[in-house]
């Protein structure tokens, strides 16, 4: 039965549901302390935890495979190589990590007596390098290491049938830890040669390595031994086989011998290649079917570090959680002035990690990214092109800056130049442009003009990036400034900049090639050029319009040649490739670790190596081969002047740029500061969670009168109905 409220005709229930929603928002309006749109529980809120984003799942977690930035922002956070950069120090400066003190070389000659310690590097037949590592620093807690009341390991023998119930690591009830000790350092040296493992690092390292080579061939006859005879036996117990390259001396020293003088294996020593694995962790994730049921150390690595990654969820969210056995280190205590200012000395002396918890989610996409950047929900965020102008001014001196808009939020930037270099390569074995003869090289330098860096570097970097002079780059011993740095067959100095020099220059240039206004003097026919591409979708059309314009200057047809990226690399292998664009970043900071990249025996169609253009110079690899080994000196920097030279007349790329990062962050992340060479950042970053909460709440207060605001309407615009309804019903029972 209804019950009539004047002449609307409305329930009892219905007024009800109407007060119920109205009070309801009310409710909310006064609770408005808690953030409806805040991704994160609310018992999280103070809770002393960095919160970032990844945009591409990391595919390689193992230490000796991954060779992938995005793999290094977790790896660098669990894995202790024996050295480390110091965070503030410029140049960069290699300190012990895990090691008591940096390593000992000693030179020896062929028949092993030892040499001083400045002799020529011709007379050195071997280097050793002595590494000795701290006492008590112990793994974090892993089913690994458990062993029962008999000493033996409870998880080393299970059976398909539990292996193929297992999810994760948390299905192990038993956990346990043990020291890190020299042995684990060098079992991680000898998987360099495992042959399952196909290390990215093995054809550079066997190089230098001695006896590399022949244990690689030693322990492909092992495995297929074993598996002939145990098909489900894929653990190879590499303890059982040793080589002369790595040896252990002691319980917490090892030895290294590399062929000849390499001094840049010191740094080395501080990549994730050569971190301490457990022997037992190995054991345990190769009996058959782990992989499968993704128990890896590609999903769960174990280490000596700050951090342990519990939660891999690489469709969704990665955390970092605080190893409870980290022995702690203390903020360093020494920096710049600039650092002194900055506050980045603040925490001198102070013992690491800071955080408790670092949790990761995936955001494929940069402006959901940018928006809970801005929200406060990300501590720190990179700039995007599209949010480039909402985030940066530029002072009349070109300078970069914040906006007012950012500095309201106490948000503050910083930028580094990146160790790395991205170019565009001339695929040198190519018959038309590539080769030693006058007409290619005077093709190159043509292009190489009129290709406008500087325009690329405003329309597709927002002006982030510097024009390239030669392959190294900024912070990199050999890097030049100002007029004496310049490539003088691109630029010319005038009133104390660099300019680059005119399309008329790179027409006559072309002329003497043998194409006038871009026809082929031979042929008459137009010049045609290819350039081959990885997987350029549809937002790379500007782009490509970009490049092709740059080619039309001097009347030459470009044809974009866009494929999948393993047909390119393919192509690449095979040096059919005629134009490409590449880049590289820095492994350590050394120029041999760019110009290896135009050394000819390092050629990629014909030697497999990292020489993409097939660029081979008799001249350039015989002072390559001087200067790699040499220490920085006057006399290697007049070394790297020739090569420059050299690289410079035969233009075997087009010279790039190297990219500048601009980072922001917000007024609670301390201690940010650019470090392109450390992996193991994250433990130096600490986080006020009390300010974070009220700022958040502060920036994301609900707005609810929009929402009443709509209800009063709807039923304003209604009541003239539930009014002519209600009339109606009262005519027709009249």
């Amino acid at each position: 039965m209804s019950f009539s409220n004047g002449s609307l005709g409305i329930t009892k229930y219905q007024l009800v549901r109407v007060g119920f929603i109205i009070s309801l928002i009310c409710l909310l309006q006064a609770c408005s302390d808690s953030s409806l749109n805040n991704p994160y529980p609310h018992k999280d809120a103070t809770a002393n935890i960095l919160y970032s984003s990844f945009a591409e799942r990391p595919k390689y977690l193992d230490p000796i495979k991954s060779y992938s930035s995005n793999e290094y922002a977790f790896l660098g956070q669990v894995y202790e190589p024996p050295l480390q950069y110091h965070y503030l120090k410029r140049p960069y400066e290699l300190i012990p990590l895990t090691a008591s003190q940096m390593p000992k070389v000693t030179y020896l000659d062929k028949n092993g007596r030892t040499l001083p310690d400045n002799v020529a590097a011709d007379s050195v037949a071997f280097s050793q390098f002595d590494v000795s590592i701290k006492k008590g620093i112990q793994y974090q807690p892993h089913p690994a290491f458990s062993k029962d009341s008999n000493g033996n390991y409870l998880y080393h023998t299970l059976s398909k049938e539990k292996i193929s119930s297992l999810t994760s690591l948390d299905d192990f009830k038993n956990k346990a830890s043990r020291e890190l000790v020299a042995a684990d350092y060098v079992y991680q040296i000898k998987r360099l040669a495992h042959p399952k493992v196909n290390s990215p690092i093995y054809g550079l390292m066997r190089k230098y390595i001695i006896g590399l080579d022949a244990y690689s061939a030693r322990l492909k006859a092992a495995y297929k031994k074993q598996l002939e005879k145990n098909p489900e036996q894929l653990y190879l117990n590499l303890h059982q086989y040793d080589f002369a390259g790595a040896k252990v001396v002691g319980r917490y020293q090892y030895r290294v011998t590399i062929k000849g003088v390499y001094p840049q294996f010191m740094y080395w020593l501080a990549m994730p290649f050569f971190s301490a694995i457990p022997s037992e962790v190995d054991k345990f994730y190769s009996q058959p079917g782990m992989k499968k049921q993704n128990i890896s150390f590609d999903w769960y690595p174990v280490g000596t570090g700050p951090f342990m990654l519990t939660v891999n969820n690489p469709n969704r969210l990665m955390v970092l959680e605080r190893n409870p056995n980290f022995r702690g280190i203390p903020y360093p205590s020494t920096g710049t002035k600039e650092d002194q200012q900055r506050g980045l000395l603040s925490d001198a002396g102070k013992m690491m990690p800071f955080i408790d918890k670092a949790i990761y989610s995936l955001e494929k996409e940069s402006i959901p990214r940018w928006s809970k950047f801005l929200q406060g929900y990300y501590d720190a965020s990179g700039i995007s092109s599209d949010s480039f102008d909402q985030a940066i001014e530029f002072s009349d001196q070109g300078s970069a800056g914040i906006t007012p808009i950012m500095k309201q939020k106490g948000i503050d930037l910083v930028t580094a130049t990146n160790s790395s270099t991205s170019y565009i390569g001339f695929n040198m074995l190519d018959p038309l442009v590539g080769g030693r003869s006058e007409r290619a090289r005077y093709l190159r330098q043509a292009i190489s003009i009129a290709f406008d860096y500087e325009e690329f570097v405003s329309i597709f970097r927002n002006g982030r990036g510097i024009p390239a002079q030669g392959a190294i780059p900024p912070g990199i011993f050999g890097y030049q400034q100002g007029e004496g740095g310049i490539n003088p067959l691109v630029y010319e100095w005038r009133n104390g900049e660099a300019v680059r020099r005119s399309l008329d220059e790179a027409k006559r240039l072309l002329e003497k090639a043998g194409y006038k206004n871009g026809m082929n003097a031979e042929t008459g026919k137009p010049l045609l050029i290819y350039f081959d591409v990885a997987g350029g979708g549809a937002e790379d059309k500007s782009f490509f319009d970009f490049l092709r314009k740059q080619f039309q200057k001097l009347n030459i047809s470009l044809v974009v040649r866009n494929t999948d990226y393993n047909r390119f690399q393919d192509k690449m292998r095979k040096g059919n490739a005629q134009l490409f664009m590449w880049g590289w970043n820095a492994d350590y900071p050394d120029p041999e670790n760019f110009f290896f990249l135009l050394y000819g025996p390092n050629g990629k169609a014909k030697y497999k190596g990292e020489n993409a253009a097939n660029y081979a110079n008799d001249e350039f690899d015989r002072l390559f081969e001087k200067m790699e080994t040499m220490p920085n000196s006057p006399e290697r920097l007049q070394i790297i002047k020739q090569m420059n030279t050299i690289l410079r007349k035969d233009a075997p790329w087009l010279w790039g740029f190297h990219p500048q990062d601009f980072s922001l962050f917000h007024s609670w992340y301390y201690n940010a500061k650019p470090n392109l060479m450390a992996h193991n950042t994250l433990m130096y970053k600490r986080i006020d969670a009390d300010k974070r909460a009220q700022l958040r709440k502060q920036w994301n207060k609900p707005v609810f009168w929009p929402i009443i605001l709509f209800i009063i309407v709807f039923l304003a615009v209604l009541y003239p109905a539930i009014k002519m309804y209600s009339a109606k019903e009262k005519f027709t029972h009249q």
